[in-house]
């Protein structure tokens, strides 16, 4: 008995490690007789070859590979990832990025061979049964990528042993480079004789495929470029994990597919939420049921590559599991852990896609990413490697100086205490493994907050500066030094959206009978939320029109934040040379961090000018009261003009200080200079003007052109300061004025066979011609006021004005 006992612990063993260690195959029955063309299995595999078990059995005789196939195994879905091992120096790539990812399967074909095909999972139907459903089946053939002779059976499993040695030693595109790679690198040609298997490893669900491999490149002074690939075969559930279908309203990652039903007159393009398998333990479903908190069948589990810093390894575990506390909105505790990775378990490969790690870099790229890979047919993330570049200590430093240097003495050194670097360390972590769960970007989630609750010590400290860590709300720059705000209020954190988002992507619906079913109960819990607390609204990337909705913003009113944040430059520029003061520096840190100064005042103004000829677009279902779309208040288009005024046509000559532009180059003439020329040349094009007329037609009581023109050039046309420093910019600006105005008003000729464009179509020239004709006695009465130098300015703009006039009086408008 004890014997026996002895065995079973040592098949367990076994299995859990996928019998990778090298053994020697056991002879097989040489008297068997082989199928018809095959030949025997003992002349192929030959005595005293290594052999690996586990998903396949894998044999090696000398150079040759050899996959062994149960019948169980065909037709199969398994997901390839192909990562870099190494790569050379200065490339741009970094070992345990992604090259490429790809859906195969394996079928059997006549005449003994053995198709390998790649699974283009693009259209499904509602019903398998259906007609539809024959039909597709009919109409969609998956491209084979390779075909494998069948060498030989095995006569003790059945199993049907091919050679696989040049699909993967080869250029195959299902185990490579992608092509698109190998385009922008360079690469041309796969160097045989300089290419090859490493070593194929096996384990119980997946494969992992070492390779180098050695292309010619233009672009390398020894003629060619060596990369070593980590390739993962990892089988897919048999039973796909059910779908969750995306809404536009809450952000995660989808893959899109089309969807045909009977019962439906037309196609439908479905979308497919990207998210982990999170499911009860089946005794804990009443208590899930119930309300409980209760734990997954299988944790999310992401390892800290050991390359990282050991002082770093803490607060990156600690971004991972911030994310608990939002996976309890869906009902599950420990759902999420960080942890180091066991460098002792010889059996564990950092490349092995059943493990998800934080891969630490050394480059000089201030980045980090998430990426997930997930099984086509149902979302379901298999794993991610994180990538995480050592440069972002400097990105982190470089915000925390520049944005809340006037509030944490902590800021104003240029190497920061490790305990200051490992908590931004950890809020950028959350951030990427909020991307690794199948979370989008927010931008739209800071401007849930009103911009002086901002400056509320109690309030920002318990409720955070943003509603969502997915949003590119860095650190609290509204916060002025009088508010007494600690880091609490300072850093971004999970939010209440995130909590939200969470629970809509992972709460388990065991009653529900299938994805369609599950989509009703959400679409309403998504309607009923929305309505019962708007901040949880989904701004996207931040990419459309909505000004709401933008990277490294704050608050409900850009203006007012914006106005908080130049107070605070205004108190950092003052102090950069003793803040970046380190011994033997050639002032290379002050003129990094002045140009994040001059940087972050860019954001600000973007920010601002976001609000100019814009709409809010807040998506909503039928069943949603409220509109889609609707103009931004004209209380707040005027406002960004007149901090435009204020803020840039007003030279900021702060920005540029002697003591500075003394030590380090700063050329602030053409910097300020440029900027106002190009802001100028935004605001009187004639895109910006069509905007603003279209928003006046589809909305009653909008923004009109003549307002929008009348107020710019209150910002512009105003009486010089005295200042000269200040008035030279100020010509120039109202030169540039005329110069823009003038380019509206005599656009290009049209190139022929050209049609002109909607803004060329429109009445916007008719606009500018009587804004110019007005401006004209405006700057005659200006005229009349000043002497000398001024006096001078003001007659060549009306030469200037009278140029144009006189054109467009012979010119058909």
């Amino acid at each position: 008995m004890k014997k026996l006992f002895i065995v079973l612990i040592m098949l367990i063993v076994g299995q859990q490690h996928g019998f990778a260690q090298t053994q020697t195959e056991k002879k097989a029955d040489s008297t068997s007789t082989p199928q018809k063309g095959l030949q025997p299995y003992d002349k192929i595999i030959k005595e005293g070859s290594k052999s690996k078990s586990g998903l396949f059995t894998i044999n090696q005789v000398d150079n040759k590979f050899y996959f062994q196939i149960p019948d169980s195994l065909f037709n199969r879905y398994m997901i390839v990832v192909t990562r870099y091992l190494s790569t050379p120096e200065g490339i741009g790539i970094f070992g345990g990025e992604k090259a490429n990812e790809q859906t195969i399967y394996f079928e059997k074909g006549a005449n003994n061979i053995v198709f390998l095909r790649s699974l283009q999972y693009k259209q499904d139907v509602r019903n398998a049964d259906s007609m539809l459903a024959k039909a597709l089946a009919g109409s969609n053939e998956n491209p084979i990528v390779a075909a494998f002779p069948v060498k030989t059976i095995n006569p003790a499993t059945g199993n049907v042993v091919i050679e696989v040695t040049d699909v993967f030693k080869k250029d195959n595109p299902m185990f490579s480079v992608e092509n698109k790679e190998k385009t922008e690198k360079k690469l041309t040609s796969l160097s045989d004789d300089k290419s090859f298997i490493e070593t194929i490893d096996v384990y119980p669900i997946n494969i992992e495929v070492k390779t180098t491999k050695t292309y010619t490149s233009s672009t390398a002074s020894s003629g060619s470029i060596t990369l070593r690939l980590n390739t993962s075969i990892v089988l897919l559930p048999k039973t796909p994990m059910r779908k969750r279908f995306a809404d536009e309203r809450v952000g995660y990652f989808a893959n899109k597919y089309v969807l045909f039903d009977d019962d439906e007159q037309r196609a439908q393009a479905k979308f497919i939420i990207q998210r982990y398998r999170l499911e009860p333990k089946d005794k804990d479903i009443k208590k899930y049921l119930s309300g409980q908190l209760v734990e997954p069948k299988k944790q999310i589990v992401y390892y800290i590559d050991p390359a990282t810093p050991k002082k770093w390894r803490p607060y990156l575990i600690a971004g991972i599991n911030d994310w608990q506390k939002a996976f309890e909105a869906a009902g599950f505790k420990n759902a999420i852990v960080g942890k180091e990775w066991p460098e002792e378990d010889k059996t564990m490969s950092l490349e092995d896609a059943r493990y998800s790690v934080v891969r630490y870099y050394a480059s000089e790229t201030p980045n980090a990413y998430g990426p997930r890979v997930s099984d086509p047919r149902s979302g379901e993330i298999i794993e991610s490697h994180v990538g995480w570049y050592h440069n972002v200590m400097k990105l982190v430093q470089r915000w925390y100086m520049i944005q809340v240097g006037p509030l944490d003495a902590r800021a104003r050194k240029m190497h920061l205490d490790d305990e200051v670097m490992g908590q931004l360390i950890r809020f950028v972590s959350s951030h990427e493994i909020g991307h690794t769960i199948g979370l989008r970007h927010n931008m739209g989630a800071s401007s849930a907050t009103p911009v002086e609750k901002l400056r509320d010590k109690k309030w920002v400290e318990a409720n955070g500066h943003t509603v969502s860590i997915m949003d590119y709300a860095r650190l609290n720059y509204v916060a002025q030094p009088e508010d007494n705000i600690s880091p609490v209020g300072i850093y971004p954190r999970i939010g209440i959206y995130d909590k939200w988002a969470v629970k809509w992507g992972y709460t388990y619906f065991p009653k529900t009978k299938d994805e369609f079913e599950e989509e009703n109960i959400l679409n309403k819990m998504t309607t009923d939320s929305l309505t019962a607390n708007p901040k949880l609204w989904f701004g996207g990337e931040g990419k459309d029109e909505d000004p709401r909705s933008q990277t490294e913003d704050l608050g409900d009113d850009a203006v007012l934040a914006s106005d908080y944040g130049i107070k605070n430059l205004k108190r950092v520029v003052p102090n950069l040379i003793q803040w970046t003061y380190q011994p033997n520096d050639a002032y290379d840190n002050l003129s990094d961090m002045h140009k994040a100064v001059v940087k972050q005042y860019g954001l600000y103004l973007y920010h601002v000018l976001k609000y100019i000829g814009n709409n809010y677009i807040t998506k909503r279902t039928v069943d949603e009261k409220g509109v889609v779309y609707q103009p931004v208040p004209k209380a707040k288009v005027k406002a960004a003009i007149d901090y435009v005024g204020r803020q840039l046509f007003v030279a900021p000559l702060w920005m540029y200080p002697q003591d500075i532009s003394q030590l380090i180059s700063l050329k602030t003439e053409d910097q300020i200079a440029d900027q106002q020329n190009q802001i100028l040349n935004m605001l009187l094009s004639s895109g910006i003007l069509y905007n603003i007329s279209l928003k006046a037609m589809q909305f009653e009581g909008a923004y009109t052109v003549p307002e929008f023109l009348n107020d710019l050039q209150q910002t512009v046309w105003i009486n010089f300061s005295g200042n000269e420093k200040l008035d030279y910019y100020r010509r120039g600006l109202q030169r540039s004025y005329i110069e823009k105005l003038g380019m509206v008003l005599l656009p290009k000729e049209v190139e022929p066979g050209k049609a002109l464009n909607a803004a060329q179509r429109s009445d916007v020239r008719l606009y500018a011609k009587q804004h110019i004709l007005k401006l004209r006695n405006d700057v005659a009465k200006l005229m009349s006021e000043s002497t000398g130098f001024n006096k001078d300015h003001f007659e060549g703009i009306l030469i200037e004005i009278d140029k144009i006039i006189s054109k467009i009086n012979n010119t058909t408008i």
